[in-house]
């Protein structure tokens, strides 16, 4: 499987790999960390990708890294982004953004469940025209909100 891999990877021949030669996906060499979490989707730009690099949420194999970091097929990247932890092993080094189904190949997903979505009580939303609330219409809003 590995060599198939390798000799698709290699060989831009029609038909033989579904990301295009352009695309660079290749199982050697390097790439810059901020540009490879950018290139497989974990964040949706780059800047983000630098800036989460930056501030210390990106770990390669257990030590925080900047975002000129070269990665290697083979490393552990872990990322906390919006709210959640992301744990990747890279399989594949990308230096092109590509899409989804390609970009989910270059990486083995280890990351742990996300949490569960919160129920949120709709808004209340009062007739247009009706006025200001009056102080009864206010704790009936706060105790549909949660609220005391």
């Amino acid at each position: 499987m590995a060599s198939e891999d390798s000799v698709s990877a290699a060989s831009p021949v029609s038909g033989a790999s579904p990301v295009s030669s352009s695309a660079s996906v290749s199982d050697g060499g390097t790439v810059r960390a901020d540009a490879w979490i950018w290139s497989v989707r974990l964040t949706k730009t780059r800047s983000q990708a630098a800036s989460a690099c930056r501030a210390g949420h990106v770990r390669v194999n257990g030590e925080r890294v900047k975002p000129a970091h070269l990665l290697r097929a083979g490393d552990q990247v872990r990322l906390f982004h919006a709210g959640r932890e992301r744990l990747v092993v890279v399989s594949k080094i990308i230096r092109k953004r590509v899409g989804p189904p390609v970009a989910v190949q270059c990486y083995v997903d280890n990351s742990p469940p996300p949490p569960p979505r919160e129920f949120v009580a709709p808004v209340a939303v009062r007739d247009r025209g009706s006025g200001r609330p009056t102080k009864r219409d206010r704790r009936e809003m706060d105790r549909l909100q949660g609220g005391a």
